[in-house]
């Protein structure tokens, strides 16, 4: 059914409702309960109706519109102002350009299978990207199961039901512990917050290069840190009041590594000629720092292409599949250059 021939009438009667009813669902009217407003929203969606609920529709002429999802992170909002989503939003709002949509950064922030839920169905956009899945994977599982409109960045976790693009965490954190194994070090430290899915497999990897080179696995080397810079530092703190040995750190991610350089040098410890440190993201400042820092590239510009490619194209195929991107190990300043 086209948007020219579809009437308030055809809604209310597919929706089973009144024509008052669909009118008031649809201008977001107190009137309305939740449950039939967004049912009225979803048919109106699925039959071109023109109508704006809580999202924008289309904006200045635009072939289509894609919403931008920051979901909560381990209980805590996740800041669309971290260094890596800033990066990939540019990246993501630079592709949607090119491909002549607008891309609409959303402040909602899902909790829970309610919030995914209405997220899909009170918004007009052809398609929703969430950056990361935090908790919610099992509730993308369920939303899956009704919506194809939507996409992930992040891992790719088995019995997965929805389209996730992401770096290769697995083979990314298996060669930076590769690197700094083959440097000579031997008591290299983890850092991050293992409960993420995507930190989790650079995990995976660090245990993997490991085995590999058949070094023992220290759990006191295993220390959990938010994506943040006092979390870190905390953590690298805490490892050296213990009296723990160490000559290598590895950061689930750039700003805990860069933290972990900062923590250290104010400590007197010399990096790299005492501690090699790599991080994981490749952020423009980690260039150019002092030492400059050594990490793995997930090239955000790239991974924003794809992701709207991908969800522009399943409007006609309805259909998506996962996509693991290379990652490129590089070596700066802070790893030792030898």
């Amino acid at each position: 059914m086209s948007s020219t021939r579809t009437r308030l009438e055809d809604l209310a009667s597919i929706a089973g409702v009144s024509i008052a009813t669909v009118s008031r669902a649809l201008n977001n009217s107190s009137a309305v309960n939740d449950e039939t407003k967004r049912r009225v929203w979803k048919i109106a969606r699925e039959h071109n109706y023109n109508f704006r609920p809580s999202m924008p529709a289309l904006l200045s002429g635009a072939a289509a519109t894609i919403a931008v999802v920051v979901p909560t992170l381990a209980g805590r909002q996740t800041e669309v102002s971290d260094p890596f989503f800033q990066e990939l939003i540019s990246g993501l709002s630079e592709a949607g350009r090119l491909a002549g949509c607008d891309v609409l950064i959303s402040y909602l922030a899902p909790k829970n299978q309610d919030d995914l839920a209405s997220i899909m169905t009170a918004n007009r956009a052809e398609g929703v990207i969430f950056l990361g899945q935090s908790f919610l994977h099992e509730r993308f599982n369920q939303l899956a199961e009704t919506e194809s409109r939507f996409i992930v960045w992040g891992a790719e976790i088995p019995g997965q039901k929805y389209c996730s693009i992401g770096s290769d965490n697995l083979r990314g954190g298996k060669r930076a512990t590769s690197h700094l194994l083959n440097l000579g070090r031997r008591r290299i430290a983890f850092v991050g917050d293992t409960s993420n899915p995507e930190i989790l497999q650079r995990y995976e990897g660090y245990i993997s290069a490991h085995r590999r080179a058949d070094i023992p696995l220290d759990a006191d080397l295993t220390l959990q840190s938010s994506f943040d810079v006092e979390s870190a530092e905390a953590a690298i703190s805490s490892l050296m009041e213990r009296g723990v040995t160490f000559d290598a750190v590895f950061g689930a991610n750039d700003l805990i590594a860069l933290a972990t350089i900062r923590s250290l040098l104010r400590e007197g410890v010399r990096v790299p000629d005492d501690v090699s440190v790599i991080g994981y993201d490749d952020l423009q400042l980690s260039a150019y720092g002092y030492p400059a820092l050594s990490t793995n590239s997930q090239d955000p510009a790239r991974a924003g292409r794809i992701l709207v490619a991908k969800l522009i194209a399943s409007v006609d195929t309805g259909s998506m599949r996962s996509e693991r991107l290379p990652t490129e190990l590089i070596v700066r300043e802070s790893c030792g250059l030898s």
